[in-house]
């Protein structure tokens, strides 16, 4: 019987080495996690993962993180609006602007954000003449949030908007739709499944975010504490016990929430196939 030849050259090799890779990157570092956990009792993991302080770093990072990544979600769309549907001067210098939250280091972003809105900072004094502190609160943790999760909500809505027929909105002009009617019934279901994907990658990576938090955060304990900063102070004091078991929660949960959010992706994709055919 004649073996058929594979359309992809090396599939074998190429497969192995893909693998592999994952594995060491990936997977190894999350059975060692799940291995010194393996090592507490129940209710030692549970009293390190669930005593009422790291309790309420959880509900910083988590409600800090959602409301950054909507809010990236919304002016996060209108900046990848203009970047794509309008030509103006300095356009290409703004695009390149979105980057900028990955290029440079994540301290210095903190001290820059930190400074900046302080009690005596530009931004921050302006603020405080309004009885509003934004430095050393959940509001401070938010706007750091935002400021590294930003790239993620563009990137991943630009290429929808550069591939999205014009037609359409001329069809849906063409039969008397305003504005507001051809945003919300032709272009928005084209871009929920980017908004998805952006904005869980943004809450998946303002959840982790560490450096650019800590420095306006002002880490004070049941109020501004972040969980990255639970699982440092946990490994400082040498309790690896404890931090992986902060670390295993952080991770099944963000986990759930990220299968989630593909599922409705895939879910809303078919919906717009769907549509589409008939």
């Amino acid at each position: 019987m004649r073996k058929t030849k594979s359309i992809i050259p090396g599939f074998g090799l190429s497969t192995g080495i893909t693998i592999s890779y994952i594995s060491f990157i990936i997977l190894i570092p999350f059975v060692s996690i799940v291995l010194i956990a393996a090592n507490m009792t129940w209710n030692s993991f549970w009293e390190a993962a669930l005593n009422p302080r790291i309790l309420a770093g959880y509900r910083v990072s988590f409600s800090c993180s959602a409301i950054a990544a909507m809010i990236n979600c919304v002016f996060g769309t209108i900046l990848a609006w203009i970047l794509v549907r309008y030509d103006f001067p300095g356009r290409k210098f703004i695009d390149g602007l979105v980057e900028l939250p990955f290029a440079i280091p994540t301290a210095v972003a903190g001290i820059s954000l930190s400074s900046l809105y302080s009690d005596h900072g530009w931004i921050g004094s302006l603020f405080m003449l309004l009885g509003v502190k934004i430095s050393y609160t959940a509001i401070g943790i938010t706007i750091a949030m935002i400021f590294v999760t930003l790239p993620f909500v563009v990137r991943t809505v630009e290429p929808v908007l550069q591939h999205m027929d014009p037609e359409f909105e001329e069809a849906a002009t063409t039969l008397g739709a305003g504005k507001s009617t051809v945003f919300f019934r032709v272009i928005l279901p084209e871009l929920i499944p980017s908004l998805l994907l952006g904005g869980g990658l943004a809450f998946a990576r303002a959840l982790g975010e560490y450096g650019s938090v800590i420095f306006i955060a002002g880490n004070t304990p049941f109020e501004t504490e972040i969980v990255p900063l639970l699982i440092m102070s946990k490994l400082e004091q040498f309790n690896y016990a404890g931090a992986t078991a902060i670390a295993i929660v952080m991770l099944v949960i963000s986990f759930m929430l990220m299968f989630l959010i593909n599922s409705l992706q895939i879910r809303q994709q078919k919906i717009i196939r769907g549509g589409e055919t008939t």
